[in-house]
């Protein structure tokens, strides 16, 4: 039998215990690691060989329960499906592997979840209908229909976004991207009679949609690849569709866009900053402004350039965009 080639590798595991443990600490493992294993082998590895009091969640080891999330390096994965290997060829022979959120960690990987499906329900994450208890025939859905969910029905809760997003660490009441996604899920099915009540809940200031920073740091953590921030976009769209898009410095600056590349074709991002916020905004951020002008970020409004085909872009906008907020 040919020998399977290994490597030893140092991983810096977080440890905790809320029960006995006033502060985190971590603790490192050495082992010898084959090419094929998972973060998940390793863990189970932990726990196996070195020290069975080590905690972590797992079920499925197939991509599908989303339990077994984790950090490595700061980077959300699954520990079921990212290989080592992989994960070295990016930050090298030591890996640190870290809860999804060390401050609400319960015991080494398990954190306190309670926030997170709190905020899910909240979107009511189901179909809003009336049925028929006793059906004769299938409630068939069209394949154009169907496509319109755009995937967002194989999303997994597993919290990758959520524990990614930066507007979470910092607005407590911010719904995050695994909530909005769903929401926009059951929006997107023809089947479904909630789209306005779940529409009122997402557009609330502080709360929903418009809190989004679109970093797409949802989007780089999904490991179903469903693209949060993108479903967070079509709710911004389905609420200025139904007329229920308040008249705020959020709104203003994603309906900003519409008059900007009206006028010229392109995107005058200092006209943007005035249009949403007004004087008061353009003078708060001046400081900021001078060191993006000497750099070469900003032009100047009089010498603002104007697409060689306006005229067409002027045509599409008005073709393509009926985008109104409350005050429009």
């Amino acid at each position: 039998m040919a020998n399977i080639e290994t490597k030893k590798m140092k991983f810096k595991v977080f440890r905790f215990n809320s029960e006995t443990d006033y502060l985190p600490y971590y603790r490192d493992y050495e082992l010898e690691v084959r090419p094929e294993e998972m973060i998940l082998d390793v863990l189970n590895r932990i726990k196996w060989e070195h020290d069975g009091s080590f905690s972590y969640r797992r079920s499925c080891r197939h991509g599908i329960c989303g339990s077994c999330a984790v950090k490595v390096n700061g980077k959300a994965t699954l520990a079921c499906k990212d290989r080592v290997s992989d994960l070295t060829e990016i930050f090298g022979d030591e890996l640190v592997i870290e809860p999804q959120d060390k401050s609400l960690a319960i015991k080494d990987m398990v954190i306190d979840k309670r926030t997170f499906w709190k905020k899910y329900d909240t979107v009511k994450p189901y179909l809003n209908t009336k049925i028929d208890e006793a059906p004769t025939s299938e409630n068939l859905v069209s394949r154009a229909d169907a496509e319109k969910i755009d995937e967002s029905d194989y999303c997994i809760q597993c919290g990758n976004c959520y524990y990614s997003c930066p507007a979470v660490n910092v607005n407590e009441d911010y719904l995050g991207p695994a909530a909005l996604a769903i929401a926009y899920r059951f929006n997107a099915d023809v089947r479904d009679e909630g789209k306005e009540e779940r529409l009122s809940i997402t557009n609330r200031q502080g709360f929903g949609i418009w809190d989004c920073v679109k970093c797409f740091e949802c989007a780089e953590a999904c490991p179903k690849e469903l693209d949060p921030i993108g479903k967070i976009t079509q709710l911004h769209l389905q609420t200025f569709e139904e007329n229920m898009a308040e008249n705020s410095v959020a709104v203003r600056h994603a309906y900003g866009f519409k008059p900007s590349i009206e006028k010229h074709g392109l995107l005058d991002e200092g006209e943007l900053v005035k249009y949403s916020e007004g004087i008061p905004g353009v003078l708060k951020h001046m400081p900021v402004a001078i060191k993006m002008f000497k750099k070469g970020k900003i032009i100047m409004p009089w010498k603002m350039p104007k697409s060689k085909n306006l005229d067409e872009i002027k045509k599409l906008v008005e073709i393509s965009s009926t985008a109104k907020f409350k005050g429009k």
